[in-house]
């Protein structure tokens, strides 16, 4: 499996209701690590969310159509 950047969350509460969606939906999909570093143990900063190569247009799909997220 190869991961494609999809979108980045404002913060990582949000990019983990994003990734939990898609996985609910069958896209493997994670949060790049190292945007989740934070000593308070959640990140407040900007998190990029990746997603299976193969899957990228439907996790487009999926967060445009389905949670209203603008996505490019």
């Amino acid at each position: 499996m190869k991961w494609a950047y999809l979108i980045t969350a404002p913060d990582q509460i949000v990019a983990e209701m994003w990734r939990d969606a898609l996985i609910e939906r069958g896209v493997p999909a994670v949060i790049r690590a190292g945007d989740t570093t934070s000593f308070l143990g959640v990140s407040a900063y900007p998190c990029r969310l990746l997603v299976d190569e193969e899957s990228l247009e439907e996790s487009r799909r999926i967060l445009r159509e389905e949670m209203g997220v603008e996505v490019e």
